[in-house]
């Protein structure tokens, strides 16, 4: 039998069964490489045509602005930021290999445009929804066009019903009562430092799971327990940040065909998410065909399951709607009680104008609360410095031009960045980095209304958020109820380096914000508003 070439047995076992990782490594390869290619030729036919009347980042052919962009990865919230101030528009054109063209604006009248005048331009867009939908999935924060609107008519009705509203103020305080003075007591009471970040991390996720799930996962008890539901939605969060903020996003989708590294992480993190959310759905649905209702009838999801509506659409709203207030209001509390210990004088027109409004009070309730102008006031300045949300995109349909002047193209990535519009002295003032809570008041001291395409933290236009006014009813009562009892000292001391603000899907602080804590003594406040 003549003999079978070497080159044939070299060439056969390649191809054997035991190779086929390798040629699906090479196969990724060749499609990476391709539609780089691909792209590189866009670029180039493409970028400058749009670029004669823009600002930002030094451009070079094909690599765009990718060697600055990588050089500021870290730090690019004031990369960005610097850059604004720089234009004479306030907006930048950022143009990179491995993205889509980013034009970012800190401009009022472009986000106005962009978010109310021609809304129906500037969708979230499908580059947006495959950031976010293996995690929110059809979710109202993931929906555009009518799959959105109908989601939105639907949770505005119920945001809007008396019930609920009462039903989250009697949550946040079971959870402040109960749970958060108690813990803080405890510390005060052993010397012993706490993380109020993950304090409040806490608290957002037991309320909101109460609010939207109608269940008491007890994150916040004394001892402090772990929750794999709450870190897988730590885990999700996080890693849907970074694939938005990588500096060539092929990687990312790679990394998730083949199922490895921080995808293969996010994938399980998903799946325990939508598994338990599921099965809350699927108890709550045996319990009405029983006979009963749907869960005590007064959460979220307890109202979506007695409409009639589809599993998936109850489990994906449900889990935006965790994601939404699992975090928007521990990151700005967070900073809030940061910023008190750096402004004792805030701090003392804060406990002042508790004196005032709770005198002869037993209880703190809804009318206090919107009596508290000056803590209202401190809360708005702290977002306007360290906004919850750094930055929100859209994507353009269509080819555009915004009231500035800087070209649109279809297919652009056009974002919003309160983080910036916050640091503007356009817009601010030349002490625009200077914490100042009476820029918010009026001189009859009322809270002055600013309009919210130049303070963007809760959206604008027919996005804004529906949760808004439930947000600072929560605010306002943890802020009260932690600030009237207790000094919160920095545990590093006075003078230590400034916390670092990180952007994720909701901002947070590096390392959490470690304190001491200390009894407040105010002869006229009670401790028994609680």
């Amino acid at each position: 039998m003549t003999a079978m070439p070497s080159s044939f047995f070299s060439f056969s076992s390649f191809f054997s069964f035991s190779s086929l990782p390798s040629i699906g490594l090479l196969f990724c390869f060749l499609l990476s490489f391709f539609l780089l290619l691909h792209h590189f030729v866009t670029r180039i036919l493409t970028t400058f045509s749009y670029s004669n009347n823009s600002y930002g980042p030094k451009m070079h052919p094909v690599v765009g602005c990718f060697v600055s962009f990588y050089q500021n990865r870290r730090r690019l919230l004031d990369w960005y930021t610097s850059l604004l101030a720089e234009s004479p528009t306030m907006t930048i054109v950022v143009s990179r290999i491995g993205a889509c063209r980013t034009v970012v604006t800190a401009d009022p009248a472009n986000v106005e445009y962009i978010l109310k005048s021609n809304f129906s331009n500037y969708p979230k867009g499908r580059p947006f929804t495959e950031l976010l939908g293996d995690f929110l999935g059809s979710g109202i924060f993931n929906a555009d066009g009518e799959l959105w609107l109908s989601q939105r008519k639907l949770a505005s009705h119920e945001f809007t019903t008396r019930s609920l509203k009462d039903f989250a103020v009697v949550a946040v305080a079971a959870e402040t009562a109960d749970r958060l003075v108690p813990v803080l007591t405890s510390a005060r009471l052993a010397g012993r430092v706490v993380d109020m970040q993950d304090l409040l991390k806490r608290f957002a996720f037991d309320t909101i799971s109460r609010i939207a799930l109608g269940v008491d996962p007890g994150f916040l008890s004394a001892s402090l327990p772990a929750s794999e539901l709450a870190d897988a939605f730590e885990t999700a969060s996080a890693i849907c940040a970074g694939r938005g903020s990588a500096p060539i996003s092929l990687i990312w989708k790679v990394k998730r065909f083949l199922r490895i590294g921080s995808e293969k992480r996010l994938h399980e993190a998903i799946n325990l998410i939508r598994e338990s959310i599921t099965r809350i759905v699927r108890l709550r649905r045996a319990q009405e065909e029983e006979g009963g209702v749907a869960g005590d009838g007064t959460d979220l999801l307890s109202r979506l399951i007695s409409a009639g509506h589809r599993e998936e659409v109850i489990r994906d709203m449900a889990i935006s709607f965790v994601v939404a207030g699992r975090d928007t209001t521990s990151a700005a509390l967070t900073w809030f009680f940061y910023m008190m210990t750096c402004h004792p004088e805030a701090e003392a027109a804060v406990v002042e104008e508790m004196r005032r409004v709770t005198k002869g009070k037993e209880r703190l309730d809804y009318h206090a609360l919107k009596e508290m102008k000056v803590l209202e006031a401190c809360l708005c300045e702290t977002m306007r410095l360290y906004p919850p949300v750094a930055w929100d995109s859209k994507y353009a349909v269509a080819d555009d031009v915004l009231p500035d002047g800087t070209w649109i193209r279809g297919g652009d990535r056009v974002t919003y960045f309160p983080y910036g519009m916050g640091r503007m002295e356009r817009l601010w003032g030349e002490k625009w980095m200077r914490f100042d809570y009476k820029r918010w008041l009026t001189a009859e001291g009322e809270v002055a209304r600013v309009s919210p395409f130049k303070f963007a933290v809760f959206q604008a236009g027919p996005r804004v958020c529906l949760g808004k006014e439930m947000a600072f009813v929560q605010m306002k009562y943890i802020a009260a109820a932690v600030v009237g009892k207790f000094r919160l000292r920095p545990a590093a001391g006075e003078g230590g380096p400034a916390p670092v603000f990180v952007p994720q899907l909701t901002a947070h602080m590096a390392g959490g914000l470690r304190v001491a804590v200390e009894e407040r003594e105010v002869e006229s406040l009670k401790s028994t508003l609680l």
